[in-house]
């Protein structure tokens, strides 16, 4: 028997070898001890291991192979199959083989008792290895009775740890038994069944009786171990505790606290690549074959929980479906899902029922259930206690702190001084209804859906979306309120989920998160029409909401009809001179300014500004909005005076009223540097957007939308007063911003790196510009097609560079596109025939006069008829036409 064993120990380290694997960092992937991997490959044991000790140190070698490693040899040595085959003819020869004679034990009677098992050996063995440890080490503390307690979540792992210490060390023992001690009763009768295991004719005694006898037996042995599985609570041990003081017991349980003087092993989830270890061994003892695609983003989804991950490998391998399948499949069909197991799978041991027997501990405690319902719609970890914890009386507050308690004592939640963590897989299941489970009742999950929404609306409710002192609240919400809305199906919205989406859309479109606002801002329309009808106050301003987010994403064709259509029913609804009218009334100028429709922003803007003056007064925040508006439409009409005089009055009138470096006043402080910028007033115009910068920077930080439209507009200046190296930095800076917030091809992304470009050219670095053109051409191609009008000015731009860096192969072909889409966009307009003059340059600096004489031709005629004869352009376009004429005469 010896060769034989020797040899299968040979060839498990052989594979050990083969993996690159020292003992010890095998042992730790396996998740056994050093000195017992140690004996295996030596060949060091006379009873054969167990198959999960052998395919657990397979699996782990075999996932470190390396790719050249790939042998015949290699894959023999890494055939699970192989390795089953070869176990089971070890354990039938070595069985044949004769028996080693039991131990005695020392005892207080003279009677000799053989060596007892109930002993459930793990199925699989993954990870752990640091919690093994601690178990051995605190069970190895103690002088005569060792004990200690394994505790965490239903589902983790506790018993397969405890089988697992008890599988490796039961040589120590002259017995080892395992009592279920989920109730007194399944205690009472694990016990019961040691005195009859110990001495069969105590079978006919009674039950009483025969716990006695095994109490007994225990308390006058040394070397045994028991354990005492999946235990309630800590006084439900004290029926062995309390009479034993001898042996080794191991207690394993959901609960945290209580177990005074016992050390306490918490088990948490497996680590990443221990879960997907878990999960190929789990589908590869079935299905050696199996394609395993997807099985990382599978065991996140299953917050890397043991008993999740073995149940979904179980039915993996029975159905001969994908990880990613699967994970399509529990997305689709949770509440199927997490019942589904293989054939052989306990249906009380799912997804669904693990945490089955902890909510009926806490029965006791209603508001716990209710409270976990409640967590379930929030984001896993970092969930503020204050927000979900708020009461209405004390009492209420006392129950909720005492909810909150038992379910951290049964490690249903983690709680920090200041916030919660919950499972994701426990919110999950709490959350998804199923009406044949009490504690998982359609009515009572959508009531705390509801009441989650309005909790994380509260501190919102008098916040300003705008201003920073109410950026950390929102911040604080933000992630719950994100989890909720993607969990919470929008067809079954109420008042709260839809106020929840509007107001965090505001949030996020101040922050120029324009993709997200608009999402959450169409919710909240259609909830509110769909709640309270079209013509509720709540419906109108979500329409206006909606529209603006539009505005801001660039979608002006959205963005007005949906403003025209809000005024039209504010009209109707509230009057044509009321207040909350002329708000729609200013919020469509604005769309009309945006769009470049000024004959009719500008009077919507002064009749909205004469009435809130009237009614509200020249220093109200509504009042200095339409002011600031009128201005900015004024300076796009070309009346520049107004537009100074309008900034300047409202820079001293908002310092005055909210100080110098509140955000609305940069804003105006930078609206007037723009106006002085407009006017040629550069030696105004730089250093006041300096400062404004500067301030900005240091209260709204370097990313705020506002703080990068100002860097964007002080590069500009630099680059337009013909100094492009300061506005280089600038621009790169705020292209990142951009593209940090926006995403590369967002509008305002691509607009800053066209302005980036052009500033490399006229610096010098023609390369650069090039490079930082092709790609913007090939993302706003992408992003915006290639009739767009930004699609349009890049291609121009790339163009003009070309032609300056004498590449005039590629720059006709741009040319001709150009003038092409411009007649076809712009029709017989100046720009069109800017792009017929510089396609008409581009052909005579190749020396191809003859094509350039009818374009110049035409150009002049244009601009003749548009500037005037005596134009400059007009002048430039008849000489450069005057010298095509003379190259083809010489010719």
């Amino acid at each position: 028997m010896a060769e034989l064993q020797q040899a299968f120990a040979a060839d498990l380290d052989h594979l050990r070898q083969l993996a690159g694997m020292s003992v010890a960092e095998l042992a730790r992937r396996s998740g056994q001890a050093s000195s017992s991997v140690g004996d295996l490959l030596r060949g060091g044991w006379v009873r054969a291991p167990s198959w999960d000790q052998v395919s657990s140190l397979v699996a782990a070698c075999v996932t470190t192979l390396p790719s050249h490693a790939q042998t015949t040899e290699a894959r023999r040595l890494g055939d699970l199959a192989w390795w089953r085959g070869q176990h089971a003819d070890l354990v039938r020869r070595l069985s044949a083989a004769p028996p080693k004679r039991a131990k005695s034990s020392p005892t207080a009677d003279t009677k000799t008792y053989p060596t007892q098992h109930s002993l459930r050996r793990p199925k699989a063995f993954m990870g752990r290895s640091n919690e093994l440890r601690q178990l051995e080490t605190a069970l190895a503390n103690s002088q005569q009775a060792a004990r200690a307690v394994i505790h965490g979540l239903g589902g983790t792992g506790k018993s397969t740890l405890a089988a697992r210490f008890a599988e490796l060390h039961e040589d120590r023992f002259d017995l080892v038994w395992w009592v279920s001690a989920d109730s007194e009763a399944a205690l009472t009768t694990g016990l019961a069944d040691l005195a009859v295991s110990l001495e069969p004719a105590a079978a006919s005694a009674p039950l009483e009786q025969r716990v006695d006898m095994a109490l007994r037996w225990l308390a006058t042995h040394p070397s045994w171990l028991l354990v005492l599985d999946n235990l309630t609570a800590p006084s439900d041990a004290d029926v062995v505790l309390s009479r034993v003081r001898t042996g080794t017991v191991v207690i394993t349980s959901r609960r945290g606290t209580g177990w005074e003087g016992i050390p306490a092993i918490p088990i948490n989830m497996l680590k990443p690549d221990e879960a997907r270890q878990l999960l190929a061994w789990t589908v590869n003892a079935d299905w050696p074959d199996a394609d395993l695609d997807g099985a990382a983003q599978l065991c996140e989804e299953l917050g890397w929980l043991p008993l999740a991950i073995h149940q979904a490998g179980a039915y993996i391998a029975q159905t001969r479906i994908t990880p990613t399948a699967y994970l399509t499949l529990l997305t689709h069909y949770p509440a199927r899902m997490f019942t589904a197991t293989g054939e052989s799978g306990d249906a009380q041991r799912t997804m669904a029922r693990i945490w089955h027997v902890t909510l009926d501990k806490l029965a006791d405690t209603p508001r716990a259930e209710e409270l976990l319902r409640r967590l379930a719609w929030c984001a896993p970890t970092s969930i503020p206690r204050n927000l979900l914890t708020a009461a209405t009386s004390a009492d209420d507050h006392l129950d909720l702190i005492h909810a909150t308690g038992r379910l951290a004592a049964y490690s249903m939640i983690t709680l920090d001084p200041d916030t919660i963590s919950v499972h994701r897989l426990v919110q999950a299941v709490t959350r998804t209804p199923d009406p044949a489970d009490q504690h998982r009742q359609p009515d009572n999950i959508a009531q705390a859906r509801d009441t989650t929404a309005a909790a994380l609306v509260a501190p919102l409710i008098d916040t300003d979306p705008h201003m920073p002192a109410s950026w950390s609240t929102f911040r604080l919400v933000l992630p719950h309120a994100r989890a909720l809305l993607g969990y919470a199906f929008s067809g079954l919205d109420t008042v709260s989920v839809c106020e929840l989406a509007s107001r965090i859309g505001s949030y996020q479109l101040d922050q120029g998160d324009t993709t997200t606002a608009v999402a959450y801002h169409t919710r909240a329309a259609q909830g509110f029409y769909r709640l309270l009808g079209a013509d509720h106050p709540n419906t109108l301003n979500s329409r206006s909401n909606l529209a603006s987010a539009y505005q801001d994403n660039g979608d002006l064709a959205r963005a007005i009809p949906l403003f025209e259509a809000a005024l039209a029913d504010a009209e109707r609804v509230f009057g044509p001179d009321a207040q909350e009218t002329l708000d729609f009334l200013h919020n469509l100028a604005g769309a009309y300014r945006t769009d470049g429709d000024l004959d009719r922003a500008i009077p919507l803007f002064e009749t909205v500004l004469t009435s809130r003056e009237q009614v509200l007064g020249k220093s109200h925040p509504a009042t200095f909005v339409c002011r600031s508006n009128l201005a900015a439409a004024s300076e796009a009409s070309g009346d520049l005076s107004r537009a100074i005089s309008l900034n300047e009055s409202l820079v001293a009138d908002r310092t005055q009223t909210l100080g110098p470096h509140h955000p609305h006043t940069l804003i105006s402080r930078n609206n007037l540097a723009g106006s002085y910028q407009a006017a040629g007033d550069l030696e105004h115009a730089i250093p006041l957007l300096q400062s404004v910068l500067a301030d900005l920077e240091h209260v709204l930080g370097v990313d705020h939308p506002t703080t990068m439209t100002t860097r964007h507009n002080l590069a500009e200046v630099y680059h337009r007063s013909g100094n492009p190296d300061p506005a280089i930095p600038l621009l790169e800076s705020t292209v990142a911003g951009y593209e940090r917030a926006l995403g590369a091809d967002h509008p305002k992304s691509l607009a800053c790196r066209l302005c980036l470009a052009a500033a490399c050219r006229d610096a010098g670095d023609l390369d650069r510009a090039i490079s930082l053109y092709e790609a913007a051409l090939l993302s706003c191609e992408d992003a915006l097609g290639s009739s767009d009008l930004q699609t349009l000015t890049c291609r121009n731009e790339l163009a003009t560079t070309y032609h300056i860096n004498g590449q005039l192969n590629q720059a006709i072909p741009l040319r001709e596109a150009v003038l092409a889409n411009g007649e076809r966009i712009f029709g017989e307009n100046t720009q069109t025939m800017v792009f017929r003059n510089n396609l008409a340059a581009a052909y005579q600096a190749a020396g191809k006069n003859e094509q350039s004489i009818p374009l110049f031709e035409s150009a002049l005629t244009g601009f003749e008829r548009i500037l005037g004869s005596q134009h400059q352009t007009t002048e430039l376009i008849r000489s450069n036409l005057k010298a095509a004429r003379e190259n083809v005469d010489r010719a």
